[in-house]
C-alpha cells in the first residue's frame, strides 16, 4: 500500500510538472518538483524491490525509479576491447536490464581506479540489474554505436540527408529563400510536415515546454542534460533592423560624443544589424519595453520547462540584449573601459580596476594634491575593497540592487581639480528607468532559477557590449552564487583578452566568496568584430589565427583547471569553479579529458562539463554523457515557422564546418549499414544511463 501511495503521489506531481494545461508560477512547479523527490524518497525499498536492487543509501530517480549512485567510469582506448563490447554476446545481456545495447561489463579493479583502462587480463561481470549503464570511452571518437545508440534507424537517415544538403554551397547560399518557395507552393500543413521530417525534426526539440518532455527524456536515459532555448527569431528586413538598432542605441539627448569617448561604444549604422556575418548567434532587436518584458516571461517558461524534465541539472541560456535598451549596455560598456583607463592613467600598469592591487590609502597619495577635498572623501567612501585591495571605483552592489542612478554614480574626481568627472554619457530619467528594468528582469530571471533548482548561462555578444553584460553576470554571480553556481558566464577565447579576464573575475570570486560559473566557447563574431574594428579605426580585438584562439581556449582551460586542483589539494570546496567546455571541436574536448586526467580531476567532481548543439556532433556528446562525463545538448525548441531565421543559422554553421560533416556523415553511414546487415533496422533506443 505504501508503495501505491507512493505511485499515486508522483503521477499527481508529474501532473503537475508536466501539465499541458497548466499555468503555474514557478514557486509551484518548485513545489511540484519537491513533492515528487519527496514521494520518490519516501519507499525507496519498494522501489527497489521493482527494480532488483535494495540500497537505501542511493537516492532514486524519479525518471527511470532506479538508484542515482553512479558506479566508477571506465575509459577505455582499445579498440578490441570495444568491439568485444558491442558484440551483443547474449550470456552476457541476459542479466541485464531491458534496453537495446547490451551493458559495459566492468570488473571490480577497474570500478576502484576511476581513470585507467580495464586489464585485458582482468575478468568481468555483469553490472548488476538496475544500476546506472557506464561505457569506456573512445576518445577519437570514431565509435558510431556509441555516436548513435540514441536514435532511430529513420532518425540516422534523416541525420544524413540533412548534412547531404548541408555539404551543396548553393543549397545553404540560399537556403532561406528556398524554405519560403516551398511554403508558399506547398501551404502551411504540408511545409511543417516537410520541416518536422528533415531540418526542424533533426535541429529542433519541439514546438513547446510540453512537446519536448519526451526528447528531453530520451537525451536523459542516454546520459545527456539539456540546455534549453526558446529559439523563436524575427524574420525582420536589413532595413528594418538597421533602423531599430540605431534608434535604440542613441539616449534621447542624442549621441553626444564627449573628451574620452570610445568610438567602439558608439552605434555605428554601417554594422547596425548585428546579424551581419554572424551564423551561429541569435540577435534580438530591441523593440519596446514590453517585448523585453515578454522575453522575460519566455525565458522563465524555459526555466519551468527544464526543472520539470531534469530534476536539478539542467540549463537555461539567456542574452541581455533581450531584456533592455541596447544604448543603456553600450554606455555601461564604456564607462568599464574609461574606468580602466582612468585608472591606469593614474597608477600605472594595465587591466581591470582589481588587478592593480592598490588600497584606498595609495588613492588618497594620488589625490594628495587636492587637499581636504570634499570630492574625493565622498568618491572614496564608495570604493569597494578588501583587505587585498580595491575590488571597483563603483559601488555595483548597488546598481544590479535596481536602486542606483546611473549619472550619479560614474563619477570620478579630476586629479589635477577635484572636481567630479562623469564617465557616462547623458541618460535622461526615462533611460535610468528603462535600465532599472533591465536589472529587475535579470533578477527576476534569476531568482526564478535558484527556486527552481536550474542554472542560468548568460549567452556572450558582442565585444562593444561585453563588458556591460560580464560586469551584470558577475554581480548576479555575486548575489546568488553563495552556496552553488547558479549564474554562469561566457567568453569567447576568439579574443585576445579572454585569458586576463577570465583570471581577472575567478579572483574577484575568490575575494568575494561566491561559486564561480563560466562556459569557454570559440566565439560567434569575429569576423563582424574584424570588419567593424577596422571600419572605425580601433584595435581589432580578435585573435590573428585559428591556432592562437585554440591557444587561448586551452591556455584559459588549463588556468581554470589549475585552480580547482588547488582548491581540491588545500582541502577547500572544489565546486566553488565550475566550466562548461562547450565546443565542437574534438582536439579541444580531448584536450580537456587529458587534463582533467593530468590534474586528478574526475567526472564525478562535476566540476567540469561538456556542451555541443543538438543535432551536431553526436559522436562527441553521447559517448562523453554514456561514458559519466557531464555533457550536455544545446536544445532549440519553437513553432516551425517561427524558427526558420534559426534553421538558417545552423545550415549556414554546417557549411563553414565541412571536415565535421564529413566525420558524422561517415559515422551515420557506417552504424545504418550496420543496423541493416544485422536486422536491426527497426531498432528501438531505451537507454540505462542517468546523467552525472
Amino acid at each position: 500500500m505504501a508503495l501505491l501511495r507512493s505511485l499515486s503521489a508522483q503521477r499527481t506531481a508529474i501532473s503537475l510538472v508536466y501539465g499541458r494545461n497548466s499555468s503555474k508560477s514557478g514557486s509551484a512547479a518548485v513545489a511540484a518538483r519537491r513533492s515528487l523527490q519527496s514521494a520518490t524518497r519516501s519507499t525507496p525499498s519498494a522501489v527497489a524491490s521493482l527494480t532488483g536492487t535494495d540500497d537505501s543509501n542511493d537516492s532514486i530517480s524519479p525518471l527511470t525509479g532506479r538508484p542515482l549512485r553512479i558506479p566508477g567510469l571506465t575509459p577505455s582506448h582499445c579498440h578490441g576491447q570495444r568491439r568485444f563490447l558491442h558484440s551483443g554476446d547474449k550470456a552476457s545481456t541476459a542479466a541485464q536490464p531491458a534496453y537495446a545495447e547490451p551493458a559495459v561489463k566492468t570488473d571490480q579493479k577497474t570500478q576502484s581506479n576511476q581513470c585507467s583502462p580495464p586489464s585485458s587480463s582482468s575478468s568481468s561481470s555483469p553490472s548488476p540489474a538496475g544500476s546506472p549503464q557506464r561505457d569506456p570511452l573512445d576518445v577519437s571518437f570514431n565509435d558510431p554505436i556509441a555516436a548513435f545508440k540514441s536514435k532511430t534507424t529513420w532518425e540516422l537517415v534523416r541525420a544524413y540527408l540533412v548534412y547531404m544538403i548541408c555539404s551543396s554551397e548553393k543549397l545553404v547560399e540560399h537556403n532561406m529563400t528556398l524554405l519560403k518557395l516551398a511554403r508558399s507552393i506547398l501551404g502551411t500543413k504540408l511545409f511543417v510536415l516537410l520541416m518536422k521530417s528533415s531540418f526542424y525534426g533533426h535541429f529542433v526539440a519541439g514546438e513547446n515546454r510540453h512537446t519536448i518532455v519526451p526528447a528531453l527524456e530520451r537525451l536523459r536515459s542516454f546520459g545527456v542534460k539539456p540546455i534549453l532555448d526558446y529559439s523563436v527569431e524575427e524574420d525582420i528586413s536589413q532595413e528594418e533592423a538597421e533602423k531599430r538598432e540605431v534608434e535604440s542605441s542613441v539616449s534621447s539627448a542624442g549621441d553626444c560624443k564627449e573628451e574620452g569617448a570610445m568610438p567602439q561604444y558608439h552605434v555605428d549604422k554601417s554594422f547596425a544589424d548585428r546579424r551581419y556575418k554572424v551564423s551561429s548567434a541569435r540577435t534580438y532587436f530591441y523593440l519596446n519595453e514590453a517585448t523585453c518584458e515578454r522575453n522575460m516571461e519566455i525565458f522563465i517558461k524555459c526555466l519551468e520547462a527544464v526543472s520539470g524534465a531534469t530534476f536539478g541539472t539542467g540549463i537555461t541560456a539567456i542574452k541581455l540584449t533581450a531584456l533592455g535598451r541596447p544604448q543603456l549596455l553600450l554606455q555601461l560598456s564604456e564607462v568599464i573601459m574609461r574606468t580602466r583607463k582612468y585608472m591606469e592613467d593614474m597608477v600605472g600598469g594595465q587591466g581591470n580596476v582589481l588587478t592593480h592591487h592598490k588600497t584606498i590609502k595609495d588613492l588618497e597619495k594620488y589625490y594628495a594634491s587636492l587637499g581636504d577635498n570634499k570630492n574625493v572623501k565622498d568618491f572614496l567612501k564608495n570604493v569597494t575593497s578588501d583587505k587585498e585591495g580595491i575590488l571597483h571605483l563603483f559601488p555595483w552592489s548597488g546598481i544590479v540592487d535596481e536602486d542606483s542612478q546611473l549619472s550619479d554614480t560614474f563619477r570620478v574626481p579630476d586629479p589635477q581639480t577635484g572636481q567630479m568627472r562623469r564617465l557616462i554619457s547623458q541618460i535622461s530619467p526615462k533611460e535610468e528607468e528603462m535600465f532599472r528594468n533591465m536589472i529587475r528582469r535579470l533578477n527576476t530571471i534569476v531568482r526564478a532559477a535558484a527556486e527552481l533548482d536550474v542554472r542560468i548561462m548568460v549567452d556572450a555578444e558582442q565585444t562593444y557590449f561585453q563588458p556591460a553584460i560580464s560586469r551584470i553576470t558577475l554581480e548576479m554571480m555575486r548575489k546568488f552564487n553563495k552556496d552553488k553556481a547558479i549564474v554562469f558566464n561566457t567568453y569567447q577565447c576568439y579574443l585576445r583578452e579572454t585569458f586576463r579576464e577570465v583570471g581577472t573575475d575567478l579572483e574577484q570570486a575568490k575575494r568575494q566568496n561566491f561559486y564561480f560559473g563560466a562556459k569557454l566557447v570559440r566565439g560567434a563574431y569575429m569576423e563582424q568584430e574584424r570588419a567593424r574594428a577596422q571600419a572605425l579605426g580601433y584595435p581589432d580585438p580578435v585573435n590573428p589565427t585559428f591556432d592562437a584562439t585554440t591557444e587561448m581556449y586551452h591556455k584559459t582551460l588549463s588556468e581554470c583547471l589549475r585552480r580547482i586542483k588547488l582548491m581540491k589539494d588545500g582541502g577547500e570546496d572544489a565546486h566553488k569553479i565550475g566550466i562548461m567546455v562547450a565546443s565542437h571541436n574534438e582536439d579541444t574536448v580531448r584536450f580537456a579529458i587529458q587534463q582533467m586526467k593530468e590534474i586528478g580531476i574526475s567526472p564525478e567532481d562535476k566540476v567540469i562539463c561538456f556542451g555541443q548543439l543538438l543535432g551536431m556532433c553526436d559522436y562527441i556528446t553521447f559517448p562523453l554523457g554514456q561514458a559519466g562525463y557531464s555533457a550536455y545538448k544545446y536544445i532549440p525548441y519553437g513553432p516551425v515557422e517561427e524558427v526558420l531565421p534559426y534553421l538558417s543559422r545552423r545550415a549556414q554553421e554546417n557549411k563553414g564546418v565541412l571536415k565535421k560533416i564529413k566525420k558524422e556523415k561517415r559515422l551515420l553511414l557506417s552504424e545504418i549499414r550496420r543496423r541493416i546487415f544485422t536486422g536491426r533496422m527497426f531498432y528501438k533506443p531505451k537507454g540505462n544511463y542517468v546523467p552525472i
